[in-house]
């Protein structure tokens, strides 16, 4: 296997995988219609950062060693778990919120102040505190290494594309999000979107937290 048949073969996988509706997907979604597009594609860049880590760390072996330690992985995804349920139970906080004055807001103004760091931190932990995505790396990255490749270049580079298409998919999903602001940014589906979502996250997080590996 070459090099560039790996990357091609990789970012089909990928793809699929970036594609198919999740977490990152209800994030991104959720910052679109509450706070705006660029809050979004901030959200999406920390997203994508956590996975390009998660790749590197692979490609060096520490995923393998999260993997392979019952203990360490335990930590890893009770903390993560733990994350969730607090963002999840936020969000549902806010659907419940009632609004003083129950208005449409001009859908060119963020709906809800947040700054971009925070936007950012929120993608970001959630994906390096979520040991599937490393228990994923472990699985996928050995089938698309090549022999004559060192292993950190190529999880770097494997990585990257799967930054990429991620970054590309989710930006999107941004866009179009951003583009019906109209109709989402009304109150009562700000938290119509705020009450799924939290749902969503909280599953997730559920779902991490009793799965036994």
């Amino acid at each position: 296997m070459t090099l560039v048949s790996a990357l091609l073969g990789f970012a089909v996988v990928a793809g699929l995988m970036t594609i198919t509706p999740g977490l990152d997907t209800a994030l991104v979604l959720r910052s679109a219609i509450t706070q705006g597009r660029r809050e979004a594609v901030v959200t999406a860049l920390g997203i994508c950062t956590g996975v390009l880590v998660w790749a590197v760390a692979a490609a060096v072996g520490i995923s393998a060693l999260l993997t392979a330690s019952e203990a360490a992985y335990t930590v890893l995804k009770v903390v993560g778990t733990a994350y969730m349920l607090w963002l999840g139970f936020g969000m549902l906080r806010a659907a419940f919120q009632a609004k003083p004055h129950d208005q449409a807001p001009t859908p060119d103004l963020p709906v809800q102040k947040t700054g971009l760091p925070e936007c950012f931190q929120r993608g970001l932990l959630t994906n390096l505190l979520n040991p599937k995505v490393g228990a994923f790396y472990v699985a996928l990255l050995p089938q698309f290494m090549p022999a004559d490749t060192p292993h950190l270049l190529a999880g770097v580079l494997l990585g990257l594309v799967h930054t990429i298409l991620g970054m590309l998919w989710l930006s999107l999903l941004a866009y179009t999000a951003h583009r019906a602001r109209a109709w989402l940014s009304r109150p009562k589906t700000q938290r119509l979107v705020d009450g799924i979502a939290g749902t969503a996250v909280i599953g997730f997080g559920l779902k991490l937290g009793l799965s036994r590996h």
